[in-house]
């Protein structure tokens, strides 16, 4: 039988929340290889292993939403489901992630080493983040709540930047939404003068500072100085950075490093324009979200919808279709990762 071709999307920061608690455990027996050399780095670092954080007896937003902590665990979790995908039904062509997704695609895509190189990157630049981060974030969408653009509302997002006197920037293209950066006053301000929307919008994110924007150069720098460019190699799969570039293995692996350590850090990250990369340059017959959780699936398919992908044009049959025969398969979701490690037939 002749495998789907699929393309796999890495999670970033916020993705393992009180329902996550216990995803390493139950789902892979505390994380195998992967895990074990994340404690080997906390070890290191005088940290408790990530299994003491999986089987905590309770989830905790200062512990585990710390940035070390929750890089530990996303990470572990991410490349434990990479790793347990069916490669005999899927032929993975491409990877690209969000965030710090991007750095769970390099290390699963060959970037970087997935037991080694990997987990230094992730870690060390959490711990940068830990140590220097400033600034905060939330998310606004640019939708309504049947995920159709509203022009009143990018109106507000336009406004409020433009009265922000340079200290708030678009942090992240997430689908039908946007992720706000800034100073914390920027930031605070924001969040008080957006109108609520949809219940939850503004939505301020715990434990994040202004990542992709220019408050970050410091951690740029210290970056440079930490991680040298042999942590990074030729990668085996195609990776899809967050301005749509697409990364092959005979890429230059200085300029790679400088995306990585660089522009990344301190500029807009286009998570739409890589799904849209993901989807026209590769056709891919599946769509694989890694977990833990489930906070990109919306994101996805909202610009999913916005290309009218497989004529597809309503929110309301995109999750019809998602019941039925799921195009995106989110392994933080039962049911559609049955599908993707092979338990059960699509």
């Amino acid at each position: 039988m002749a495998r789907e071709t699929a393309v796999v999307i890495a999670p970033g920061r916020g993705t393992y929340n009180a329902a996550e608690l216990g995803y390493l455990s139950r789902l892979h027996g505390g994380g195998g290889e992967v895990a074990r050399a994340v404690d080997d780095w906390r070890g290191r670092n005088d940290l408790p292993t990530v299994g003491a954080l999986d089987g905590a007896a309770r989830f905790s937003l200062t512990t585990h939403g710390k940035g070390v902590n929750a890089a530990s665990l996303i990470y572990c979790s991410a490349m434990a489901d990479f790793l347990a995908i069916d490669r005999e039904k899927f032929d993975v062509v491409a990877l690209t992630g969000n965030s710090m997704g991007w750095y769970l695609a390099l290390a699963a895509g060959g970037g970087t080493e997935l037991q080694g190189t990997g987990v230094e990157l992730v870690l060390g630049m959490a711990a940068l983040m830990d140590e220097h981060g400033q600034g905060g974030q939330l998310i606004y969408p640019r939708v309504d709540a049947d995920w159709n653009d509203s022009e009143e509302l990018r109106q507000r997002v336009d406004s409020l930047l433009a009265d922000a006197d340079g200290d708030l920037w678009i942090s992240i293209d997430l689908g039908g939404s946007v992720v706000l950066a800034g100073t914390e006053q920027a930031v605070a301000k924001a969040e008080a003068g957006l109108p609520v929307v949809q219940s939850h919008f503004p939505m301020r994110l715990a434990n994040h500072a202004a990542f992709h924007t220019p408050l970050l150069a410091p951690i740029s720098s210290a970056a440079f100085k930490l991680l040298p460019i042999d942590i990074f190699s030729p990668p085996e799969l195609p990776l899809i950075d967050g301005r749509g570039r697409i990364w092959q293995r005979w890429c230059d692996l200085g300029e790679l490093r400088d995306y990585t350590l660089g522009h990344q850090v301190s500029n807009r990250y286009d998570f739409s324009c890589a799904i849209d990369v993901a989807i026209k340059e590769f056709a891919p017959e599946r769509l694989i979200l890694l977990g833990p959780g489930t906070t990109l699936g919306a994101p996805v398919l909202q610009q999913l919808m916005a290309n009218r992908w497989l004529g597809i044009s309503t929110k309301s049959d995109w999750l019809k279709r998602q019941e039925q025969d799921p195009f995106l398969l989110s392994m933080g979701v039962a049911s559609q990762r049955a599908i993707a490690v092979g338990t059960v037939a699509a």
